[in-house]
């Protein structure tokens, strides 16, 4: 690119990571300002009365605003392509508030039936509770999803790839169906992060992240983000996120921004190894499937390469031996952390079937092929051939539990 001028729109997604949206202050800081502040002051009180009618531009409660968070919030919204963003408490603050600022009773929302737990819990159980009307539908049924968006409904919601069983849905196919109803499509997209996915180049009306994850990446803050439409953002979510309280701490959103810095370094780098690792894996004795994206024998791999750029820092691996086998195993782990976190720069592992998916019922579970011998395995920045002498060693010791 000879030649031409240094502008944001030449730039590459690893320099936007670094440059976009500085908003220094007139003291010239390389890094963000921190704005530790819960409340702003005013030149008067016709300024403060002219900022709660909207009518001047000015920072009145962190609840409300930041300048730390609006950076926050302008940079992911840049990264993937969105009119706007919410930055929120949690993840599944984003998921909840995403949901609930939507959708009135009366109305209806069509989930992918994988999903993590707490999304799960929130439309099996939640959302009834208000008068909204939910419906559960196997991703890969398109057939299922014709049918249930044959009807009229407010949103829809899926997970692609799904946690922790990595299914891969066709994200354009089920906008077009969504929208036919009337019905918003919302994406959590935290396996794939911003980096490995672009739900919204692909149809989708609301992109979900829990920043805790990939974004973090190195186990700090909690954190969520909700990007969409410049209208549905200001006119519906926001009135919902400040007036609830969901809002994101500065300081956190300040951490969350220094991981923006290293996130494609991390996702690409994690996504390499993910990919040696679960080749070993479906090597061993001991393991009896390996799902991995990236892998020819994932179900849906030929879709995931049609929407993600690679196959992800996520693997799903069952041993032998059931539960006991999987306990085994995630007990002679060395080097790899048992930990229900995701996405961070250290390998952790979990068993889903007692921590993250407990409270999905066993017959539910069964259907989503989380077995008691599952175990997702989020790959880190380890060398990957110490992590295959890890995950070597615990396919030995389920071969060895008793079932």
């Amino acid at each position: 690119m000879e030649g031409l001028p240094m502008s944001s729109e030449n730039w590459r997604t690893a320099t936007h990571l670094l440059h976009d949206a500085p908003n220094r202050t007139e003291f010239g800081e390389t890094s963000e300002a921190l704005f530790l502040t819960s409340g702003f002051v005013y030149d008067s009180a016709e300024q403060a009365a002219a900022t709660f009618t909207g009518d001047v531009e000015h920072f009145q409660y962190s609840r409300f605003g930041n300048p730390t968070v609006d950076t926050l919030q302008e940079r992911l919204a840049l990264l993937e392509g969105a009119e706007a963003c919410v930055a929120t408490a949690t993840g599944m603050g984003a998921v909840s508030s995403a949901l609930l600022a939507h959708v009135s009773a009366g109305e209806r929302v069509v989930a992918s039936r994988a999903l993590f737990g707490s999304c799960y819990w929130i439309v099996t159980a939640l959302l009834p509770r208000y008068g909204i009307e939910t419906e559960l539908v196997d991703g890969d049924d398109y057939e299922g999803w014709k049918k249930a968006l044959s009807r009229p409904a407010a949103a829809v919601l899926i997970e692609s790839p799904s946690n922790p069983m990595l299914d891969v849905l066709d994200i354009a196919r089920i906008a077009d169906l969504a929208h036919k109803a009337g019905a918003l499509l919302m994406v959590d997209n935290v396996f794939a992060s911003p980096i490995g996915q672009s739900p919204l180049k692909l149809g989708a009306d609301v992109v979900l992240y829990s920043c805790t994850k990939h974004i973090d990446g190195q186990g700090r803050v909690l954190g969520g983000a909700v990007l969409g439409r410049k209208k549905w953002i200001t006119e519906t979510l926001q009135p919902f996120t400040r007036n609830t309280g969901n809002a994101l701490s500065p300081f956190n959103a300040w951490v969350l921004l220094k991981g923006l810095e290293t996130l494609q370094l991390r996702v690409e780098a994690m996504a390499r190894n993910a990919a040696a690792v679960a080749d070993a894996l479906a090597e061993l004795p001991g393991v009896l499937k390996v799902r991995y994206p990236g892998r020819a024998d994932h179900p849906q791999h030929e879709l995931a390469k049609k929407q993600m750029s690679n196959g992800g820092s996520l693997i799903a691996f069952e041993v032998v031996n059931g539960r006991a086998g999987a306990f085994a195993c995630l007990n002679a782990f060395s080097l790899i952390a048992i930990s229900n976190n995701l996405g961070d720069a250290r390998s952790l592992a979990t068993h889903p079937a007692t921590t993250t998916h407990m409270r999905v019922s066993e017959e539910e579970r069964a259907r989503l092929g989380i077995t008691d011998g599952v175990i997702r395995f989020s790959v880190g920045l380890e060398d990957p051939a110490d992590l295959i002498e890890d995950v070597t060693r615990g396919a030995k010791a389920a071969q060895a539990a008793a079932a």
